[in-house]
């Protein structure tokens, strides 16, 4: 990779550029993100990036305002300083539960920060497993979905997951079509929890649909926030026979009780990647495992610095 190419990144997850950087075989881009006494953010790039295809590494995890308006003001700061393309790479994309009005007078908040990226100057969204898909098309700019479900599915098959005595189980319906893609790769079956939410962050199972019992559980979910509904599900395949339950997810936000409800739940393991800083937590719950995304992110890089195809990273 030559010097047409720079990857920058943010406060959000520096340890995460550092190893996208790594395997791209570049250094991370010069850029100098500091605080005025008031809170105010600023940025000065540090290298000439004119005519170069420049990449910014940052997930809106929290604090979101601030690691969004860091990535904001640092599109600005390369699109002033003629950069050629300004590729965003939100690992995790903040405020994604908020694509669709669910109350009268309410915001869709999705579609307000694809329109403040795409007025910012940024020329192309990188993102991975977005918690609904049709959030790309909220902007009108390319957008490339990546899936950690190679990443994950490596790590279920290390533990020897899968096979006739395995089931993956969707924590809700609407994570059905991923679940279903995971039971394909193990070669497992498949069930369903029938789950209704009564507030944010608050939700109650139902009903069970598929044979649990006696098998190991592995519930798939794009994130882990509060952990609520994660552990309330892994409770229902319990009480169904369940001999075990396992936990998969994409994003671990793990905000509020998470680690509580985790450390005293019946899931055995619970992996996440590390599209938001997990070190504090790990320190804080036995359970968990941090899998690495930096090669799959740094592989999209290449191929959409060369005009390759994503899409194929997935067949």
């Amino acid at each position: 990779m030559n010097r047409l190419i720079s990857i920058f990144g943010g406060n959000a997850n520096p340890a995460l550029t550092n190893e996208i950087c790594k395997y791209v075989g570049i250094p991370a881009g010069a850029a100098k993100v500091s605080r005025f006494s008031d809170g105010e953010i600023f940025v000065e790039i540090g290298e000439n990036v004119r005519g170069v295809n420049c990449f910014i590494v940052q997930s809106t995890c929290s604090p979101p305002n601030d690691n969004l308006m860091e990535m904001l003001i640092m599109i600005d700061a390369l699109k002033r300083a003629s950069a050629g393309a300004i590729v965003a790479i939100i690992p995790y994309f903040g405020y994604a539960r908020q694509d669709r009005k669910v109350k009268p007078r309410t915001p869709i908040t999705a579609k307000l920060v694809a329109d403040l990226l795409s007025a910012a100057g940024a020329t192309r969204v990188l993102s991975v497993d977005l918690h609904a898909g049709q959030i790309q098309g909220f902007f009108d700019i390319p957008f490339d979905h990546l899936y950690a479900t190679p990443v994950v599915r490596e790590a279920l098959q290390r533990e020897g997951l899968g096979g006739s005595d395995t089931v993956v189980v969707s924590p809700d319906a609407g994570g059905t079509e991923r679940a279903r893609a995971y039971s394909k790769f193990l070669g497992c079956s498949l069930a369903i929890i029938d789950k209704r939410r009564d507030s944010p962050n608050v939700s109650q199972v139902h009903h069970l649909i598929g044979d649990v019992e006696g098998k190991r559980a592995i519930l798939v979910d794009d994130m882990i926030d509060t952990a609520g509904t994660l552990c309330n599900a892994a409770k229902a395949v319990m009480d169904h026979g369940a001999s075990a339950v396992y936990a998969a997810a994409t994003h671990g936000v793990l905000s509020g009780p998470a680690i509580q409800r985790l450390n005293e739940s019946v899931i055995s393991k619970v992996w996440v990647c590390d599209t938001i800083p997990q070190q504090d937590k790990l320190e804080r719950c036995t359970k968990l495992e941090v899998l690495g995304i930096a090669g799959l992110v740094g592989e999209a890089i290449k191929r959409i610095h060369h005009g390759d195809s994503i899409s194929s990273l997935f067949d």
